[in-house]
Formats: C-alpha cells, structure tokens, sequence
C-alpha cells in the first residue's frame, strides 16, 4: 500500500462497505479515518496501517489488536467491529467517538486541580481494570489514546500493543510505545505486566498535575535513560500545593522497582479513591494515608541494563538470608539450586563426633520447620481478598463467600462511575490477605451523585440559600430584574436551572432577584384626542376609565381632564379620563298656541332666554303665532328665542 500517508484513501470504499470521509488522526503505525459504514448506516472510525510500520507492521498486529479489544467487553473501552484487508490496504473498524483526546485537554489545562486530573484518571482506570481482569495488558497507555466523548464519557482507545498476561510480552531490538510513558521493565526489555500499565498511568497523572512529563531531555534515548536510572521527583517540586498523600501515589505508581507498585489497575483505582476521599474532606496532609501509599525507602534496584536485550543469563542472582548472617540458600535466575557446600567433617568413631551430622540434620529440620511455621502464621494461613470492584451486590457476596469469607455492608457511597448497587470499594482492599471467614466489608454505588433543582419563585434570598444548601447546593450569580407578578425582593426564576433538573452537589444555582414592578412615568394627554391618549396609556401596561362631558370650551373628541395627570405609576394602575363631548345643544320645543307665561316657564329649566312682541291690540291671553329659531331646531344653552303673539 503506497497512499496512507496522505489523503489519497479519502472517498474511497473499502470492502464495498466502509466510505473514507476524513483522516482524524494519525500514528507511527496507522492513520485512523472517519467512515461511514454503509451496512448499518453507522459513522465509524477506520484505522488503517501504514506501509512498512517499524513495529509489528503486518495484518497479524492489527488481527491482534481487533482480537485484544474484542475480548473486553466495558463501556470505557473503544469497540472494535470489524476487521479486514482491501487489497493491499490493511484496516480494522472501530467506534467512532467524536470530541477530544486528554492530549488536547492537558493543552488547554494543564496544570490541573487535583481532583480533576483525579477524575480523569479514575475513568481510565475503570477501563484499564477491565483489561487486566480480562488478563490483557495495553502496554501504550498514553494521554493520546484517552478519547473524551463531546458528551464528557472517557473510552481507552488503542489496543495496538496489547498482550495476554500469560503471554510472552517482551520484544526483542525493537522499543515499543510512547518512551514518555514507558515503564523501566519495557525499555529493558525485560518484559511488560498489569505494573506497566500502572506506571504509564502514574507518568499521566504527573503530567496531568504538574502540566509537564515527569523526564524531560534532549533526546527519545536520554528520556529513556531517566526512566531506567532516576526516580521521579515529587510533583510537589513542580506544582506547590499538591498534598503530601498525592505525591506518594504517583511515586507509587512510577516506582522504578515494579514490586513496589500497585499490581494492577484496580488496586490502583482504590488508591486513586482514597486520595480523592482525602481530598473532597480538605484534608492538608492525611500521614497515615501517606505512609501506606508511599512506595517505600527500601534499597534502590540496581541500574538495569540500558536498552538491549536481557537473556536469564544476565540476571543477578537473588540470595536469601537467615537474620544477619551468610546466605543460606541461593538461587540463579534459572530456578536451579547450587550443590550444597558444607563443611567437610573428620572421619571418627567417636559417640560425640558421630552425633554431629545427626545434630546438624536436627538443626536444619528445625530451621526448615520454623520458617515454615513462621511463613504459615504470617502469610500460608491467610488468603488473598478476591476483586469485588464494580460487580453487583450479589455478584460480589457470591465471589467472597466461594473465596471463604463472610461479607457485609458498609454505607453506601455516591459514584459517578460505578453503576448504582455495585461495588465501589471494599476493606480490606483487593489483594490484602485474610483469615478464612473473616469479614471483607462492601461499599454499594448509590449511583451518580445527583440533586433535583427545587421551585424557587416567590422565596426570599435567605428561603432559597437555606432550601438549597439543604440539597448540597449553592447559590450562584445573583441578578435583579423587574417583575410585575413577584413581590419586590423574591426570588423569580434561575437563569441557570430549571425546576425540577437533576444536577451535581455543589452545583451553583443562579438566582433573579425582584425589584418589584418597574416604575412608568406618567405624562398628561389633557387637551389632546382621546381615543389616542387611551391607545397609549393602554401600551404602557396602564387600565384606562374613560368618561365624557360636554364642554364649551374644548372640542369635541379632546382630553378635557385627567387623573392622575403626571407622576409615577405601575403597570396594571388605573387612569381615569374625561373626553369632551363639545359644547350642550338643546332642542327647541314647539311653542304654537302657549302664552307669553307658558313659555317662560318651559325656557328657564332649558338656560334659554325670551325676546316676545305681541300685536297691540292683544290682551293677556295672546298666543304665540310663530317662533324663531323654529321648532326643533338645536341652540345652545343661554340662546335667545323669540316669539310673536296676538
């Protein structure tokens, strides 16, 4: 294959199945591409081999791979689907989990808090704890292949390395993984374990804590060096401020003795959580935690070899002694026990001098049978506490109680990893030894820690403080806005939450404060068109109580009063109103027929005035012949109407 290294696979299909979209990343071995796969109608990611790959580079390698992941079978570990060759183009189909790698998080974030850097390792562990349950050892743990789902889930990615514990896991010539991140054992070639993988997980947490590797030099070669002869400084030195307790789990688990190391990464997983106990209880310095996460200050190990091959032959031989004096037993590297060298003894007939190789043989029954006996009452008699991380109640009492021992409930905690009902810690601690029928306590899962986002509106500030420092939640930002329907100083809404949303302890919790109904000014619209004035009190959130009046003065239609006519008011107020009716018209009556007295009597109430002229030659009773204005006419109040009669 000749077109990996760039984007020349891209719009290809691979096994008429698999359509190349982009490349996403790429490795020292493999370019992994987005696809879509056309059979389940899935986005998926494809890696595919490059040509000429320095390690492993055959189809076997990434049969390996799709074969090392397939057997894991945990939410935190990227799937594996499907895995084939096209040509000469060698790939296997993953999941696809669009967001980040830790890589891009340490860019932007590193140094990290404690607990945070601590959150991120503990997902990792929950996966890799899988992996060696399974007996399968990642061997390229590293912040690149920590993918971060742009829903916040955390996958291990990359099982390219990977080996059976059981299996011949050392490579002969050839430095495999990321030399940042590489465990003495494997840069000497001396064989990787669960204890590698532990110790890539340290060099993360450091750099996770400290924003730097935990060797840096000029060259891949010198770094590799420092991990073989130098033991990592405490991440103290680099980042003040990290707790004593934290320091010695990473020099714990960077121990370049793997026998001082946690022996997996479920032991691991149970330091991780007591750190992070001791850190959300504030705790400065936790000595007795310290000390038994400390890796110790016994001798140094020797400089192992620098980067060649180790055959058994190079292997020192170990000697074990009896208290202070010589060796006693010796054995190489091989397992083979060296001929015993005893002193020679005279040939005697003498009783005394025959007894002694008796003596001798007592002696050494007797030393063989007291450490024995001594190894019974310190370790034979004790068996190990089986891993009850992560399984189901029952699971776990099932397991301990088939192991030989009882089992009980301690208060369960909150986990945001562990599913509700599991197991998230026990004490003693896997791997710790005890009697037969001796108790093994179990913590439960409660699930993730989650707290419902109470109604707030109408409280006060102190109500709400106090209601949601109750559920293990915090006030946040305070703002004040106005509010026509909550009483000045209570609490409206939160910006942030809505009632009833399921959130985290410590959450902050916005709160809008009341200023009570806002206040609007009020202009006057006296002398102007009603109808208008009306219109826009109305828009203004204002009631309006509108009356009409005549009035001599303004026209018909115009605001002749109103009240109130200026100041402040609040919406929902009522403003009253008069609108001219313009000036009265009365309606003149028919006056035919009625005398000057009659009339007068019918004007008065009316405002109107009389003008009369009567022919001379009438008397007191004359009638009105006719009458101007003329009947039903329409005059205004204090008009003259006149009258003739005869």
């Amino acid at each position: 294959m000749t077109v990996t290294d760039n984007d020349a696979l891209v719009g290809r299909t691979l096994d008429q199945r698999y359509v190349i979209h982009e490349r996403i990343a790429r490795g020292g071995m493999a370019s992994v591409y987005r696809a879509t796969d056309l059979r389940l109608d899935r986005t998926v990611a494809v890696k595919v081999l490059h040509p000429h790959s320095p390690v492993d580079g055959t189809p076997g390698h990434f049969v390996r791979e799709a074969k090392s992941s397939a057997k894991l079978n945990h939410r935190g570990i990227v799937s594996v689907y499907d895995q084939g060759i096209d040509g000469d183009t060698t790939y296997l189909v993953m999941e696809y989990v669009p967001g980040r790698t830790l890589r891009d998080v340490l860019r932007d974030e590193a140094p990290m808090a404690p607990r945070r850097a601590l959150s991120y390792l503990e997902s990792v562990l929950l996966a890799l704890a899988a992996a060696h349950d399974g007996q399968v050892i990642h061997r390229d743990i590293k912040p690149e292949n920590v993918l971060i789902s742009t829903t916040g889930e955390i996958k291990l990615a990359d099982f390219g390395l990977a080996r059976a514990t059981d299996a011949e896991s050392k490579t002969e010539g050839v430095l495999v993984g990321t030399v940042s991140y590489l465990a003495p054992e494997i840069i000497t070639h001396q064989g990787a374990d669960p204890r590698s993988d532990v110790y890539a997980c340290g060099a993360m947490l450091y750099e996770m804590l400290t924003g730097s590797k935990p060797h840096v030099a000029s060259s891949p070669i010198a770094v590799a060096h420092m991990h073989v002869n130098e033991d990592v400084s405490p991440p103290s030195l680099s980042q003040p401020g990290i707790p004593p307790y934290l320091d010695a789990l990473v020099l714990r688990a960077m121990a370049r003795d793997r026998a001082k190391r946690p022996p997996d990464a479920r032991v691991l997983l149970h330091q991780v959580r007591q750190v992070q106990a001791a850190l959300s209880a504030g705790l400065a310095d936790d000595p007795e935690l310290t000390q038994d996460l400390h890796p110790g200050t016994g001798p140094t190990p020797p400089d192992l070899p620098s980067f060649g091959p180790v055959g058994s032959a190079g292997e020192p031989t170990v000697a074990v002694f009896a208290g202070g004096a010589e060796p006693t037993t010796a054995f190489t590297a091989g397992g083979q026990k060296p001929a015993p060298t005893p002193r020679p003894v005279e040939a005697t007939s003498s009783p005394r001098k025959r007894r002694g190789p008796i003596l001798l043989l007592l002696a050494i029954t007797t030393m063989v049978c007291a450490g024995w006996l001594g190894w019974y009452v310190a370790i034979g008699r004790f068996d190990p506490v089986p891993n009850l991380i992560t399984l189901s109640k029952s699971e776990a009492i099932k397991t301990a109680e088939a192991a030989g021992f009882k089992t009980e409930l301690a208060p369960s905690q909150y986990s945001e990893v562990v599913q509700k009902g599991s197991v998230i810690a026990t004490d003693p601690e896997p791997g710790s030894r005890l009697l037969p029928e001796d108790v093994i306590s179990l913590t439960l899962s409660k699930g993730k820690e989650r707290y419902e986002i109470p109604d707030l509106r109408g409280r006060t500030l102190e109500e709400a403080t106090t209601i949601l420092g109750g559920l293990n939640l915090n006030v946040g930002e305070l703002t004040e806005a106005f509010s026509d329907s909550v009483a000045k100083d209570q609490i409206i809404k939160s910006p942030s939450h809505k009632s009833g949303d399921l959130v985290k302890r410590d959450t902050p919790v916005d709160l809008q404060v009341s200023k009570g109904p806002k206040p609007i000014t009020i202009d006057s619209y006296v002398g102007k068109m009603a109808d208008a004035a009306k219109k826009a009190l109305e828009a203004l959130g204002f009631k309006v109580s509108l009356a009409e009046a005549f009035s001599e003065k303004i026209s018909s239609g115009t605001v002749i009063s109103q009240n109130p006519a200026s100041g402040i008011g609040y919406r929902g107020d009522t403003i009253s109103i008069t609108k001219s009716k313009g000036p009265e018209r009365i309606t003149l009556p028919d006056f035919s027929g009625m005398t000057e007295a009659q009339i007068k009597a019918a004007l008065e109430p009316l405002g109107l005035k009389l003008n009369a002229s009567r022919n001379p030659f009438s008397g007191p009773d004359a009638k009105v012949r006719y009458q101007s204005p003329s009947a039903g006419a329409k005059v205004k109040r204090g008009s003259t109407v006149t009258v003739f009669l005869s």
